[in-house]
């Protein structure tokens, strides 16, 4: 990770909204969420994580790696964990997010955590728009971003957000995550595996019209999106402008990236 990229979890800026895509096989969002909330907890600041359970436990493990002790915290009250369906079903009524609800629900969190005494600020992490994207409800989803807009327009904390998104997969396009990089501020970029694997990829597809085409692959700016980082930009460029190679490309890419973590693995 880059210094710039540790210092967005570090000490990020007040009402400050991040953004990571994963899958299944992408081990950084743990540590991230890990670090984010852990460096948090060391400035004095409260945090909160609204995920699945199985995140949940994940991410308690990279707290404590990070030499937090969520446990204390969690009992203290200065970490919060709250499960993503359950919240869910607190502000969705007939697959509608409602903000009065929201607003109750989450904002009467963030008040009262930022209102604690001795609390010096709060970071959020949640994954709720994960769930609805995952269930097929982007719409939702993008609702769901708005009201945490909302809630930053008017409250002092910090927001990450987490969304199933392969950035190998076909969903990975600018078509497809458009709405959600113009409702964040920044997207972290993904393990640092994925790009020796593209690079292999697109060596190994493209051959010598690589280098041509080099000075063309550029980062897809729009002036609404978030700061989208070098390895992602040039995936989205590559759908984007090579449709016929783009597949076999990102194919090949995966399955060297996945290739790679298994070897990674421990072997006990």
């Amino acid at each position: 990770m880059t210094a710039g990229n540790a210092r967005l979890l570090e000490s990020p800026e007040l009402n400050q909204h991040l953004v990571q895509f994963y899958s299944e096989h992408d081990r950084a969002l743990a540590g991230n969420v890990g670090r984010f909330l852990a460096e948090g907890l060391r400035c004095g600041e409260a945090g909160v994580a609204i995920a699945t359970g199985e995140h949940l436990a994940e991410f308690a493990q990279h707290l404590e790696e990070n030499g937090a002790d969520p446990s204390t915290a969690l009992r203290d009250g200065r970490l919060t964990f709250l499960d993503a369906r359950q919240t869910l079903d607190a502000f969705v009524i007939d697959g509608v997010p409602d903000w009065r609800r929201f607003d109750l629900v989450l904002g009467g969190l963030v008040g009262r955590l930022r209102g604690s005494v001795g609390v010096r600020g709060l970071r959020a992490y949640g994954e709720m728009v994960g769930v609805l994207w995952r269930d097929g409800q982007s719409a939702a989803a993008i609702t769901v971003e708005g009201f945490w807009n909302k809630l930053l327009e008017t409250r002092e904390f910090s927001l990450f957000c987490g969304y199933p998104i392969d950035i190998f997969g076909q969903d990975f396009t600018v078509a497809t995550v458009d709405q959600i990089l113009c409702a964040h501020s920044h997207l972290l970029p993904g393990d640092p595996g994925v790009e020796p694997a593209l690079n292999r990829a697109m060596t190994e597809v493209l051959g010598p019209r690589l280098e041509a085409l080099r000075p063309l692959i550029k980062a897809n700016y729009r002036p609404s999106w978030a700061a989208v980082p070098p390895v992602e930009s040039v995936i989205l460029w590559l759908r984007n402008n090579l449709s016929t190679t783009a597949d076999e490309i990102l194919s090949r890419a995966a399955a060297y990236y996945r290739r790679s973590q298994v070897q990674m693995q421990p072997d006990f």
